[in-house]
């Protein structure tokens, strides 16, 4: 879900049967962050980068039953791309899981989101970019002054390491989306994901050979971190505007501070409340404005954003983001 901030596109409104698509659009953002709490609930048992490497690996089975790539027809650019975006996806999810065993959910979701939102501010030149832009610093700028007990600075800086791999994760997934038909690009790159993550959550991983029953906390990640998502946004992006879904997609952070209360019992202070509104009002912001000043003549049910969460996610796709990765 995190890329559905910086590949929003400009879709006008007429032309599209948009009932129901903004509810399957909340649906898949809720989907998202609680299948993200529910994988914290799990790191005592299979360790953060365990999770990971089930989640990713067991999406990524999913996803080539589903999509069948047709790899053999790749050109070698595309092998390049989907592995530089597998990389992408790989550090964008580790660092979030390594950033979460200190920081609540809804902080991470909300540093980590500056990635695709500066993606987003550096593709447009209007002069009120430059006030989302202090929007987005300022929320994040509280986060750093006054990070309080329950947000260490370093769990900080992960997460803002893991927004840079966001960032790349949107570029790649536009690239590999220009060379590869249809979504097979996905499972090949969450496959390359799996296998950069397998050193470092193998360890935490292998706890479900004596304990099978965690593989099932594992898929029930992976179905609700990116499969799920990836099926709903799917299906959305052909009734719905993209500069809706952009606007919906923007309540990630405040959908991820509420899994984290609810899952986690994670209560922000009134420093990362601020915060988390400072940054999902610009990401609002910047998609509207991007939205205004690249609207094309003629609206076509079938542009919409690249999908990679999930790999936001992937955070796969307009995910995010997002992830859909």
């Amino acid at each position: 879900m995190i890329g559905s901030i910086a590949s929003t596109g400009g879709n006008v409104d007429r032309g599209y049967d948009m009932s129901g698509a903004p509810l399957l659009v909340l649906v898949s953002v809720a989907s998202i962050q609680f299948g993200q709490a529910v994988g914290r609930t799990l790191f005592d048992d299979l360790g953060a980068t365990g999770v990971v490497l089930l989640r990713v690996s067991i999406a990524a089975l999913v996803l080539a039953v589903v999509t069948r790539p047709r790899v053999r027809s790749w050109p070698r650019a595309a092998w390049r791309a989907a592995g530089l975006l597998g990389v992408a996806v790989a550090g964008l999810n580790l660092l979030s899981a390594l950033a979460l065993r200190t920081v609540p959910l809804g902080v991470v979701v909300t540093v980590s989101f500056l990635g695709p939102l500066t993606v987003s501010l550096v593709q447009t030149r209007r002069l009120l970019d430059l006030l989302w832009a202090l929007l987005a610093g300022a929320g994040v700028a509280l986060l750093w002054w006054h990070p309080g007990a329950a947000v260490p600075l370093g769990g900080l800086v992960l997460a803002g390491l893991a927004g840079i791999c966001g960032a790349g994760y949107i570029l790649l997934t536009a690239r590999l989306g220009g060379l590869v038909p249809g979504a097979g690009g996905l499972p090949v790159s969450l496959t390359v994901a799996a296998l950069v993550a397998l050193p470092f959550g193998a360890g935490g991983a292998g706890a479900v050979v004596e304990r099978p029953a965690l593989l099932l906390g594992a898929g029930a990640v992976a179905l609700l971190q990116t499969v799920l998502p990836y099926v709903l946004e799917l299906s959305v992006l052909r009734r719905l505007p993209t500069r809706v879904f952009g606007i919906l997609a923007s309540l990630n952070p405040a959908a991820a501070a509420i899994a984290g209360l609810i899952v986690l019992d994670q209560r922000l202070g009134p420093v990362e409340i601020a915060a988390l509104g400072l940054v999902t009002l610009a990401s609002g912001g910047v998609t509207l404005i991007r939205a205004g000043s690249s609207e094309p003549p003629v609206p076509s049910p079938r542009s919409r954003p690249s999908h990679g969460s999930r790999a936001s996610d992937t955070g796969a796709g307009p995910r995010c983001c997002r992830r859909r990765s």
